[in-house]
Protein backbone atom coordinates (compact mmCIF):
# COMPACT_ATOMS: atom_id res chain seq x y z
CA UNK A 1 0.00 0.00 0.00
CA UNK A 2 2.95 2.54 0.93
CA UNK A 3 4.68 2.14 -2.50
CA UNK A 4 1.40 3.51 -4.17
CA UNK A 5 0.66 6.80 -2.56
CA UNK A 6 3.81 7.97 -5.05
CA UNK A 7 2.42 6.43 -7.80
CA UNK A 8 -1.55 8.11 -6.98
CA UNK A 9 0.10 11.27 -7.93
CA UNK A 10 -0.11 10.66 -11.82
CA UNK A 11 -3.56 9.38 -10.58
CA UNK A 12 -6.55 11.87 -10.67
CA UNK A 13 -8.39 10.93 -7.67
CA UNK A 14 -11.76 11.64 -9.89
CA UNK A 15 -10.45 9.31 -12.29
CA UNK A 16 -9.94 6.79 -9.74
CA UNK A 17 -13.07 6.43 -7.95
CA UNK A 18 -14.83 6.89 -11.87
CA UNK A 19 -12.66 3.82 -12.56
CA UNK A 20 -14.17 1.68 -9.77
CA UNK A 21 -17.66 2.91 -10.39
CA UNK A 22 -17.32 1.75 -13.95
CA UNK A 23 -15.93 -1.68 -12.77
CA UNK A 24 -18.87 -1.87 -9.99
CA UNK A 25 -21.66 -1.45 -12.72
CA UNK A 26 -20.04 -3.22 -15.46
CA UNK A 27 -18.50 -6.16 -14.35
CA UNK A 28 -15.53 -6.47 -16.62
CA UNK A 29 -14.19 -3.41 -19.29
CA UNK A 30 -11.49 -3.16 -21.46
CA UNK A 31 -8.66 -0.32 -21.06
CA UNK A 32 -10.45 0.99 -24.39
CA UNK A 33 -13.72 0.95 -23.22
CA UNK A 34 -12.44 2.34 -19.92
CA UNK A 35 -10.70 5.44 -21.74
CA UNK A 36 -13.91 6.35 -23.77
CA UNK A 37 -16.07 6.55 -20.83
CA UNK A 38 -13.19 8.26 -19.03
CA UNK A 39 -12.40 10.29 -22.11
CA UNK A 40 -8.57 9.64 -21.59
CA UNK A 41 -5.80 8.04 -23.75
CA UNK A 42 -6.64 4.21 -23.31
CA UNK A 43 -2.52 4.20 -22.23
CA UNK A 44 -3.37 6.36 -19.64
CA UNK A 45 -6.45 4.41 -18.78
CA UNK A 46 -4.41 1.18 -18.69
CA UNK A 47 -2.05 2.84 -16.35
CA UNK A 48 -5.25 3.91 -13.62
CA UNK A 49 -6.56 0.56 -13.79
CA UNK A 50 -2.82 -0.97 -13.64
CA UNK A 51 -2.11 1.69 -10.14
CA UNK A 52 -5.44 0.43 -8.69
CA UNK A 53 -3.88 -3.24 -8.77
CA UNK A 54 -0.72 -1.83 -7.60
CA UNK A 55 -2.21 -0.25 -4.12
CA UNK A 56 -3.77 -3.45 -3.78
CA UNK A 57 -7.10 -3.26 -4.34
CA UNK A 58 -8.78 -6.59 -5.89
CA UNK A 59 -8.33 -5.41 -9.80
CA UNK A 60 -7.09 -8.01 -11.89
CA UNK A 61 -6.57 -8.23 -15.94
CA UNK A 62 -7.23 -11.51 -17.95
CA UNK A 63 -6.17 -11.32 -21.40
CA UNK A 64 -7.71 -13.29 -24.55
CA UNK A 65 -10.67 -12.76 -26.83
CA UNK A 66 -12.85 -11.77 -23.82
CA UNK A 67 -10.00 -10.62 -21.36
CA UNK A 68 -10.32 -6.99 -19.76
CA UNK A 69 -10.06 -5.77 -16.17
CA UNK A 70 -12.27 -6.93 -12.98
CA UNK A 71 -13.34 -6.70 -9.88
CA UNK A 72 -12.32 -9.62 -7.98
CA UNK A 73 -15.60 -11.60 -6.60
CA UNK A 74 -17.71 -10.06 -9.33
CA UNK A 75 -18.47 -6.94 -7.61
CA UNK A 76 -21.41 -5.91 -9.79
CA UNK A 77 -23.99 -5.37 -7.36
CA UNK A 78 -21.20 -4.15 -4.32
CA UNK A 79 -18.03 -3.76 -3.59
CA UNK A 80 -17.42 -6.50 -1.12
CA UNK A 81 -14.46 -7.19 -2.85
CA UNK A 82 -12.61 -4.35 -0.97
CA UNK A 83 -11.58 -4.82 2.60
CA UNK A 84 -11.36 -2.21 5.57
CA UNK A 85 -8.40 -1.91 4.76
CA UNK A 86 -8.77 -1.24 0.85
CA UNK A 87 -11.35 0.87 1.69
CA UNK A 88 -9.25 3.19 4.08
CA UNK A 89 -6.40 3.18 1.41
CA UNK A 90 -9.07 4.48 -1.44
CA UNK A 91 -10.64 7.22 0.63
CA UNK A 92 -7.34 8.10 1.95
CA UNK A 93 -6.21 8.71 -1.42
CA UNK A 94 -9.70 10.07 -3.34
CA UNK A 95 -11.60 11.58 -0.29
CA UNK A 96 -9.32 14.60 0.86
CA UNK A 97 -8.31 16.00 -2.54
CA UNK A 98 -8.61 20.08 -1.14
CA UNK A 99 -9.87 21.10 -4.95
CA UNK A 100 -12.16 18.40 -4.93
CA UNK A 101 -14.79 18.60 -7.69
CA UNK A 102 -18.46 18.64 -7.29
CA UNK A 103 -17.78 15.64 -9.89
CA UNK A 104 -15.62 13.76 -7.29
CA UNK A 105 -17.80 14.34 -4.11
CA UNK A 106 -21.04 12.94 -5.90
CA UNK A 107 -18.93 10.10 -7.09
CA UNK A 108 -17.43 9.77 -3.43
CA UNK A 109 -21.04 9.58 -1.93
CA UNK A 110 -22.36 6.95 -4.50
CA UNK A 111 -19.12 4.89 -3.88
CA UNK A 112 -20.20 4.88 -0.28
CA UNK A 113 -23.37 3.26 -0.57
CA UNK A 114 -22.26 1.02 -2.73
CA UNK A 115 -20.17 -0.10 0.01
CA UNK A 116 -21.32 -3.09 2.30
CA UNK A 117 -22.32 -0.62 5.93
CA UNK A 118 -19.98 -1.96 7.58
CA UNK A 119 -17.55 0.00 5.80
CA UNK A 120 -19.29 3.11 5.23
CA UNK A 121 -17.93 4.38 8.66
CA UNK A 122 -14.38 3.81 7.90
CA UNK A 123 -14.67 5.36 4.21
CA UNK A 124 -16.60 8.23 5.33
CA UNK A 125 -13.87 8.65 8.43
CA UNK A 126 -10.99 8.10 5.59
CA UNK A 127 -12.56 11.05 3.76
CA UNK A 128 -12.44 13.41 6.29
CA UNK A 129 -8.97 12.30 7.39
CA UNK A 130 -6.69 14.54 5.13
CA UNK A 131 -5.75 17.28 3.60
CA UNK A 132 -3.79 17.82 0.87
CA UNK A 133 -1.19 21.07 0.87
CA UNK A 134 0.41 20.16 -2.65
CA UNK A 135 2.47 23.19 -2.53
CA UNK A 136 5.53 22.38 0.05
CA UNK A 137 7.44 24.79 2.14
CA UNK A 138 10.34 25.82 0.09
CA UNK A 139 10.25 26.39 -3.94
CA UNK A 140 12.75 23.50 -4.19
CA UNK A 141 10.68 20.98 -2.45
CA UNK A 142 11.93 17.61 -3.12
CA UNK A 143 9.89 14.16 -3.41
CA UNK A 144 10.16 12.67 -0.07
CA UNK A 145 9.57 8.55 0.93
CA UNK A 146 6.25 8.05 2.76
CA UNK A 147 7.89 8.11 6.72
CA UNK A 148 7.81 4.21 8.19
CA UNK A 149 4.93 4.82 10.66
CA UNK A 150 2.57 6.58 8.32
CA UNK A 151 0.17 3.76 7.50
CA UNK A 152 -0.10 3.22 11.83
CA UNK A 153 -0.94 6.71 11.89
CA UNK A 154 -3.90 7.03 9.39
CA UNK A 155 -5.31 3.73 11.07
CA UNK A 156 -5.40 5.86 14.26
CA UNK A 157 -6.74 8.62 12.93
CA UNK A 158 -9.15 6.85 10.75
CA UNK A 159 -10.41 4.46 13.49
CA UNK A 160 -10.94 7.32 15.85
CA UNK A 161 -8.27 6.07 18.79
CA UNK A 162 -5.52 7.82 21.11
CA UNK A 163 -2.58 6.82 19.73
CA UNK A 164 0.82 6.48 22.55
CA UNK A 165 3.88 8.06 20.05
CA UNK A 166 7.44 8.23 20.31
CA UNK A 167 8.77 10.90 19.15
CA UNK A 168 11.90 12.30 18.44
CA UNK A 169 11.69 16.60 18.28
CA UNK A 170 13.91 18.40 15.51
CA UNK A 171 16.49 19.00 18.49
CA UNK A 172 16.76 15.50 19.49
CA UNK A 173 14.41 15.12 22.33
CA UNK A 174 12.90 12.08 22.60
CA UNK A 175 9.71 12.33 24.41
CA UNK A 176 7.03 9.61 24.72
CA UNK A 177 3.06 11.06 25.04
CA UNK A 178 -0.27 9.88 24.43
CA UNK A 179 -2.49 12.36 21.51
CA UNK A 180 -5.70 12.35 20.46
CA UNK A 181 -5.26 12.10 16.38
CA UNK A 182 -7.31 14.90 14.57
CA UNK A 183 -6.47 14.76 11.20
CA UNK A 184 -3.24 14.11 8.61
CA UNK A 185 -1.59 16.71 6.47
CA UNK A 186 0.85 16.40 3.51
CA UNK A 187 2.56 19.60 2.31
CA UNK A 188 4.56 18.82 -0.48
CA UNK A 189 5.11 15.21 0.61
CA UNK A 190 5.66 16.11 3.78
CA UNK A 191 3.22 14.49 6.09
CA UNK A 192 2.06 15.95 9.35
CA UNK A 193 -0.34 14.93 12.25
CA UNK A 194 -2.39 17.06 14.10
CA UNK A 195 -3.65 16.06 17.47
CA UNK A 196 -5.16 17.03 20.58
CA UNK A 197 -2.67 17.01 23.81
CA UNK A 198 -2.63 17.59 27.37
CA UNK A 199 -0.79 20.54 26.39
CA UNK A 200 -3.28 21.82 23.68
CA UNK A 201 -3.58 21.12 19.50
CA UNK A 202 -0.25 19.85 18.19
CA UNK A 203 1.24 19.30 14.77
CA UNK A 204 3.90 16.45 14.47
CA UNK A 205 5.95 15.83 11.64
CA UNK A 206 5.08 11.79 11.26
CA UNK A 207 8.74 10.93 9.75
CA UNK A 208 9.47 12.19 12.99
CA UNK A 209 7.73 9.90 15.50
CA UNK A 210 9.55 6.76 16.30
CA UNK A 211 6.83 4.38 17.12
CA UNK A 212 3.14 3.85 17.48
CA UNK A 213 0.76 2.33 19.89
CA UNK A 214 -2.96 2.27 19.27
CA UNK A 215 -5.25 2.12 22.35
CA UNK A 216 -8.75 1.40 22.07
CA UNK A 217 -9.32 4.39 23.77
CA UNK A 218 -12.01 6.95 21.75
CA UNK A 219 -10.09 10.28 20.15
CA UNK A 220 -12.19 13.10 22.14
CA UNK A 221 -12.47 15.85 19.21
CA UNK A 222 -12.79 19.64 20.09
CA UNK A 223 -16.22 20.87 19.27
CA UNK A 224 -16.29 21.92 15.78
CA UNK A 225 -12.82 21.05 15.04
CA UNK A 226 -12.21 21.18 10.57
CA UNK A 227 -9.30 19.92 9.73
CA UNK A 228 -8.94 22.17 6.97
CA UNK A 229 -9.46 25.33 8.88
CA UNK A 230 -7.09 23.79 11.22
CA UNK A 231 -4.56 23.47 8.77
CA UNK A 232 -4.77 26.69 7.23
CA UNK A 233 -4.56 28.48 10.77
CA UNK A 234 -1.16 26.11 11.19
CA UNK A 235 0.15 26.85 7.97
CA UNK A 236 -0.08 30.99 8.19
CA UNK A 237 1.31 30.70 11.60
CA UNK A 238 4.37 28.72 10.57
CA UNK A 239 4.79 30.63 7.49
CA UNK A 240 4.98 34.27 9.33
CA UNK A 241 7.22 32.46 11.93
CA UNK A 242 9.80 31.73 9.41
CA UNK A 243 9.61 34.45 7.16
CA UNK A 244 8.39 37.25 9.57
CA UNK A 245 10.02 40.00 7.49
CA UNK A 246 7.74 41.62 4.69
CA UNK A 247 8.69 44.60 2.02
CA UNK A 248 6.31 46.57 -0.44
CA UNK A 249 8.17 46.93 -4.17
CA UNK A 250 7.07 47.49 -7.30
CA UNK A 251 8.03 44.86 -9.98
CA UNK A 252 8.33 44.87 -13.79
CA UNK A 253 6.32 42.86 -15.50
CA UNK A 254 9.02 40.44 -17.03
CA UNK A 255 10.75 40.02 -13.73
CA UNK A 256 7.43 39.12 -11.89
CA UNK A 257 7.53 35.06 -13.26
CA UNK A 258 11.24 34.86 -12.11
CA UNK A 259 10.23 36.41 -8.51
CA UNK A 260 7.48 34.26 -7.82
CA UNK A 261 9.34 30.84 -9.05
CA UNK A 262 12.54 32.18 -6.86
CA UNK A 263 10.38 33.13 -3.93
CA UNK A 264 7.00 30.87 -4.28
CA UNK A 265 4.48 31.55 -1.54
CA UNK A 266 6.66 33.69 0.34
CA UNK A 267 5.80 36.73 -2.40
CA UNK A 268 2.04 38.14 -2.75
CA UNK A 269 0.84 39.81 -6.12
CA UNK A 270 -0.99 43.34 -5.99
CA UNK A 271 -2.27 45.49 -8.91
CA UNK A 272 -0.42 46.48 -11.37
CA UNK A 273 0.36 50.52 -11.70
CA UNK A 274 0.25 53.33 -13.86
CA UNK A 275 3.66 52.60 -15.44
CA UNK A 276 2.61 48.88 -15.80
CA UNK A 277 4.79 47.45 -12.78
CA UNK A 278 2.87 45.64 -10.19
CA UNK A 279 2.72 45.84 -6.65
CA UNK A 280 3.93 42.94 -4.18
CA UNK A 281 4.74 42.07 -1.14
CA UNK A 282 7.28 40.13 -0.37
CA UNK A 283 8.77 38.10 2.86
CA UNK A 284 12.39 36.18 3.96
CA UNK A 285 13.50 35.54 7.49
CA UNK A 286 15.54 38.63 7.88
CA UNK A 287 16.12 41.84 6.40
CA UNK A 288 19.52 41.14 5.37
CA UNK A 289 18.32 38.11 3.46
CA UNK A 290 15.54 39.60 1.79
CA UNK A 291 18.33 42.30 0.66
CA UNK A 292 20.41 39.74 -0.60
CA UNK A 293 17.01 37.66 -2.63
CA UNK A 294 15.97 40.95 -4.34
CA UNK A 295 19.34 42.65 -5.31
CA UNK A 296 19.89 39.72 -7.83
CA UNK A 297 16.89 41.16 -9.22
CA UNK A 298 18.40 44.78 -9.84
CA UNK A 299 16.17 47.14 -11.61
CA UNK A 300 13.58 44.37 -12.44
CA UNK A 301 12.63 45.02 -8.50
CA UNK A 302 12.50 48.42 -6.56
CA UNK A 303 11.71 47.91 -3.11
CA UNK A 304 9.62 50.31 -1.47
CA UNK A 305 9.70 49.90 1.93
CA UNK A 306 10.65 49.00 4.98
CA UNK A 307 13.41 51.34 4.82
CA UNK A 308 16.11 49.06 6.20
CA UNK A 309 15.46 46.77 3.46
CA UNK A 310 16.21 49.94 1.22
CA UNK A 311 19.47 50.49 2.72
CA UNK A 312 20.59 47.18 2.26
CA UNK A 313 19.98 47.48 -0.90
CA UNK A 314 22.00 50.69 -1.33
CA UNK A 315 24.93 49.19 0.54
CA UNK A 316 25.10 46.07 -1.76
CA UNK A 317 24.84 47.92 -4.70
CA UNK A 318 28.03 49.88 -3.53
CA UNK A 319 30.06 46.72 -2.65
CA UNK A 320 29.44 45.49 -5.96
CA UNK A 321 30.31 49.31 -7.54
CA UNK A 322 33.60 49.42 -6.02
CA UNK A 323 34.42 45.32 -6.54
CA UNK A 324 33.20 45.61 -9.96
CA UNK A 325 34.01 49.24 -11.23
CA UNK A 326 32.82 50.05 -15.00
CA UNK A 327 35.56 50.24 -17.43
CA UNK A 328 37.10 53.78 -18.86
CA UNK A 329 36.44 53.88 -22.14
CA UNK A 330 38.63 56.40 -24.13
CA UNK A 331 36.29 59.55 -25.26
CA UNK A 332 35.25 60.01 -29.00
CA UNK A 333 38.00 61.41 -31.19
CA UNK A 334 37.32 65.36 -31.65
Amino acid sequence: MAGFRGNIQEVRADRLVAVLLLLQRRGRITAAEAAVELEVSERTARRDLEALGMAGLPVYSSRGRNGGWSLAGGGRTDLSGLSETEVRTLFLLAGPSSPATPELRTALRKLVRALPESFRATAEAAARAVVVDRAGWDAASHQRPDPPHLDAVQQAVVGGHQAVLGYVAGNGEATTRTVHPLGLAVKGSVWYLVAETERGQRTFRVDRISSVEVTGDPVLRPEGFDLADAWRSITADVEERRAPVRARALVVPDTLPVLRWVLGRRVRIGPAGPDGRVEVEVRSASARSLAGELAGFGAGVEVLEPGDVRDLLAGIAAELTGLYPSPVTAPPPS
